[in-house]
C-alpha cells in the first residue's frame, strides 16, 4: 500500500512550542541517548553540549503560551545572548546533530503523520541560531582598529579595579569596591550574592537597596542554570531564568551574571544591570567581566587568608556559636528563640554580642564575615 505524501506546510512558532512540550520528556530521553553514544564528541564538548541543551530546552518549555507572537527570534537572541560564555562554532553544532537526531526519532517513534512539518522548522530555527551567535559574538564585520582600542581601554579598566583591591583591607570594602565598579564599567547596579557551600543557598549580601538585596536567597538546584553555571551569564530578558518575584523586586529587564571564585573555591556572584533598561553585551565585553569576577574572587581569597589570624582572637561562647549557626541557616530571632528555648530578648543579646565580636553592622554582615574568616565552614 502506497504510504500517501504530505507536502510541507509552514508551522508557527507557537505551534511547534505546542508540539515540543506535548512530547518533551521523549526529547530530552532521546538527546540524552544521542549526547552519551556519539563517539566523535571530546569529553569537554560533551559536558558544554549537555548543558547548553539544558538551557535550550527552557526556551519552549518555559515560554508563556498566551503572550507568544509567531515569530521567535526574539526568543533565540534571548538564549544565545545567555549562553555566549561557552557557546561557539562546534558547540553550536554538535546541539544541533544532536537535537536534529532526537527530533527526527521521536517522529518515528509517533508515526507522525506531519515529518516535514517541524523538522523544517527546527532546521529554520537553528539557521537562525547560527546567525544570531555570529551576530553577538561579534564575529562578523570587525573593524581592527576599533577592537584595538576597545582591548586598552578595557585593559585600563582592569588596572583601575587591581589598584582598588590592593589598596582595599578586607571584605568590608566589599561594598565600597562594588560601587567604584558600576563607575568603571558603567553599570548602574551592581549587587553581590553570597554562595553559602554547607546549605548550598545563595543570599544577598550587598548593592543599593540593602533590604531588597538581602531579602533575595534561595536553594541551588539543577533547574537554576544561573547560578550553576560557572561562567558568567547575560539575559537580555530575565523572565525565563529568574522568578517573577526578583524581576518585580529590582524591575529588572538585561542583567549579567558574574561568578566570583578563585581556584575552584565560589564566593558568590555580582549582577551587573541597568536598573530596568535594556542593554545589550557582546561575548567580548562577557569575557572582560569574567576577568573582573576572577579579580574579586582573588582578593576575597587573599583578604580570607590575611583574617584568619584574627579569627584567632575572635573566641565564641558555645550559645553564640549555635545562634550563628542558626542565623546562616536564615532563621530570625523569634525562630531561633524557639529552636533553643529562650527568649527573643535573649537571642537579640546573643546576636548583639556577634555582631560586636565580628565587627559586623547587621545580621547579613556576621554570617558574610564569619564565612570569610573560617568561622563557619
Amino acid at each position: 500500500m502506497t504510504q500517501t505524501f504530505h507536502p510541507y506546510a509552514d508551522m508557527n512558532f507557537q505551534e511547534f512550542v505546542l508540539f515540543f512540550r506535548t512530547h518533551s520528556k521523549q526529547l530530552e530521553e532521546n538527546t540524552k541517548i544521542y549526547l552519551i553514544s556519539e563517539a566523535n564528541i571530546a569529553e569537554t564538548q560533551r559536558v558544554e553540549t549537555e548543558v547548553l541543551m539544558r538551557s535550550f530546552f527552557r526556551i519552549f518549555t518555559h515560554s508563556d503560551m498566551d503572550h507568544m507572537d509567531n515569530h521567535y527570534s526574539s526568543y533565540l537572541d534571548t538564549w544565545v545572548q545567555s549562553q555566549l560564555s561557552i557557546l561557539n562554532a562546534e558547540s553550536l553544532h554538535w546541539l544541533q546533530i544532536i537535537f536534529e537526531k532526537a527530533m527526527l526519532t521521536l517522529l518515528i517513534q509517533l508515526k507522525h503523520q506531519r515529518m516535514m512539518d517541524p523538522l523544517m522548522f527546527l532546521l529554520s530555527v537553528f539557521s537562525y541560531l547560527m546567525h544570531s551567535f555570529h551576530k553577538w559574538a561579534g564575529i562578523e564585520s570587525v573593524d581592527h582598529d576599533t577592537e584595538e582600542n576597545e582591548e586598552l581601554k578595557k585593559l585600563r579598566m582592569l588596572d583601575q579595579l587591581n589598584q582598588l583591591l590592593v589598596r582595599s583591607s578586607g571584605a568590608s570594602d566589599l561594598a565600597f569596591i562594588l560601587k567604584k565598579c558600576e563607575k568603571y564599567f558603567n553599570y548602574k547596579r551592581c549587587v553581590f550574592y553570597a554562595y553559602v557551600p554547607w546549605s548550598n543557598q545563595f543570599y544577598g549580601v550587598i548593592g543599593e537597596e540593602l533590604p531588597k538585596v538581602q531579602s533575595m536567597k534561595g536553594q541551588l538546584t539543577e533547574q537554576n542554570i544561573i547560578f550553576n553555571s560557572k561562567r558568567p551569564i547575560y539575559l537580555k530578558n530575565p523572565k525565563p531564568y529568574l522568578r517573577n518575584e526578583h524581576i518585580q523586586l529590582f524591575q529588572l529587564s538585561s542583567i549579567i551574571f558574574i561568578p566570583v571564585a578563585h581556584e575552584q573555591q565560589l564566593y558568590g556572584w555580582v549582577t551587573f544591570d541597568q536598573k530596568g533598561d535594556p542593554f545589550d553585551c557582546t561575548k567580548g565585553e562577557l569575557d572582560f567581566l569574567e576577568q573582573v569576577g576572577k579579580r574579586i574572587g582573588l582578593f576575597l581569597s587573599r583578604k580570607e587568608k590575611e583574617n584568619t589570624a584574627k579569627t584567632m582572637a575572635i573566641v565564641l561562647t558555645e550559645r553564640e556559636s549555635t545562634v550563628l549557626d542558626l542565623l546562616a541557616e536564615g532563621y530570625d530571632n523569634k525562630k531561633i528563640a524557639s529552636l533553643l528555648f529562650l527568649s527573643e530578648y535573649t537571642v537579640r543579646d546573643y546576636v548583639s554580642s556577634l555582631m560586636t565580636k565580628l565587627r559586623a553592622k547587621n545580621r547579613t554582615q556576621v554570617v558574610a564575615y564569619a564565612f570569610r574568616w573560617g568561622l563557619l565552614s
